[in-house]
């Protein structure tokens, strides 16, 4: 298979590069290509050793943990396991699906303490959970980074579009694309929401551009996904996470309210099913900040929270919904059919910001009799907290957008759509396509 290049790929040349490099994690949800990122990463180094601590062909691998604690005679004992030589600085030790093994997720901070020049990075498709069970386990001995799915860009790059990529990284609202290429890029965007950033399924796409070998795709990895659920906590049915799961699908345009999800479900039930979701990173949460001041987090309210799904190819999979209507369409509100730009939208803003922690989201709403106001997205660039819609190219359907810009007296605010860049007053207009960029590289 392809490997297409992730923008992550710099950030761990980096810390190979870095003399005084920790061990690394990388976390994100699964299938999103951690894997492959660090197989790939392996090529710049002399010896690669990988062991999957739930491959039962590694199963001596993961004895050698279990007995031993000490850096040193665990990489002696690997070495003669896999006929590999484990070197400081020659060789990767990569350590796979750790969250299996707790005794070589405690090993990481002995590796920075006792064999520092040794580089290992640790990956886990359910880490968070095995990472909750060991608090402080290795605070300022090991680093973490955090992987999603392909962004827009990434999709682009893969797809043999790395000239528009670049495009949109220097255009400005005030320097506009020409129409021309707009519309090419829109088109690529309209593939996008359908099948969505998972590896998987964009290498299927860009070597077949086959949408029912897509889906299909698709499909095995929500069954995939779904029979994970048996694995995050044995007190919490998998049916149980799977009605929540399917509810975050369906709630996605407003608050997301716990009352909605089942009859047969509690309030608490609900919240502990949702936070294992969120845990696995198979969804995100927008929380409303009262957009006082920075930090955004500083000042919200818990009680109100979007949820929205980690991708927009699995979540038009489990509505079943009709993709011709975004092909055909260059009708805003069909091509926006279940939100689905919304969703985009918010996870853009997620993998565009810094790899090195894990990046909230938030929006803003106002409940006044007769005087109602909701902003999709608020985000902080620099000193300034910037209000986004995501709209048709509609003026006049801009009034929560105006009452923000005037109670927190922000510089600007962002509408986001199918329009080209442009610019009405105190609103920026930025395509849907270049949200992500746009707004962390140059606003």
């Amino acid at each position: 298979m392809n490997y297409f290049n992730r923008h992550i790929d710099s950030i761990l040349l980096q810390w190979c590069n870095d003399k005084r490099h920790k061990p690394l994690m990388l976390r994100g949800a699964r299938q999103v290509g951690k894997t492959t990122a660090v197989r790939n990463l392996g090529k710049c180094f002399t010896h690669f050793v990988e062991i999957n601590f739930e491959n039962r062909d590694h199963a001596a691998a993961k004895t050698v943990f279990l007995q031993h604690s000490e850096p040193q005679i665990i990489c002696s004992e690997l070495a003669l396991l896999y006929g590999k030589p484990i070197i400081a600085g020659k060789t990767l030790l990569f350590l796979d699906e750790i969250q299996s093994c707790t005794e070589a997720i405690a090993a990481l901070r002995y590796f920075y303490e006792h064999m520092p020049e040794l580089h290992v990075i640790a990956v886990g498709s359910l880490l968070e959970f095995a990472l909750e069970e060991i608090p402080s386990f290795g605070v300022g001995r090991i680093d973490s980074l955090f992987m999603y799915p392909f962004s827009f860009s990434e999709f682009l790059c893969a797809a043999g579009f790395e000239i528009w990529a670049k495009l949109i990284d220097d255009v400005t609202p005030e320097k506009p694309i020409s129409d021309a290429v707009h519309e090419k890029i829109v088109e690529q965007l309209k593939n996008f929401l359908i099948i969505g950033g998972m590896p998987e399924v964009v290498t299927e796409f860009v070597e077949t551009h086959d949408f029912l070998r897509c889906q299909k795709i698709l499909n095995s990895l929500l069954v995939s996904f779904r029979n994970d659920f048996a694995k995050y906590k044995k007190r919490i049915p998998a049916t149980r996470i799977n009605e929540v799961f399917s509810s975050v699908a369906q709630q996605v345009e407003g608050k997301f309210v716990y009352e909605h999800v089942s009859q047969t479900l509690n309030n608490e039930q609900v919240k502990k099913a949702l936070e294992l979701l969120l845990m696995a990173g198979l969804c995100y949460q927008v929380t409303h900040t009262s957009a006082d001041g920075i930090p955004l987090g500083a000042r919200i309210n818990p009680k109100y929270r979007r949820i929205i799904p980690f991708d927009t190819g699995i979540y038009q999979r489990i509505l079943n919904l009709d993709i011709s209507g975004i092909l055909l369409s260059d009708d805003f509100d069909a091509i926006n059919k279940g939100a689905v730009a919304e969703i985009f939208v918010g996870c853009e803003l997620k993998k565009n910001t810094s790899y090195y922690f894990d990046n909230e989201l938030y929006c803003w709403v106002r409940e006044k009799k007769n005087a109602n106001a909701q902003v999709d997205f608020v985000i902080q660039c620099g000193e300034n907290i910037i209000p986004i819609e995501v709209k048709s190219g509609k003026q006049g359907k801009m009034q929560s957008m105006r009452v923000f810009l005037e109670e927190k007296k922000s510089n600007y605010g962002i509408r986001t759509s199918i329009e080209n860049f442009g610019q009405y007053d105190k609103i920026k207009v930025i395509p849907l396509y270049a949200i992500g960029k746009a707004v962390i590289v140059h606003l």
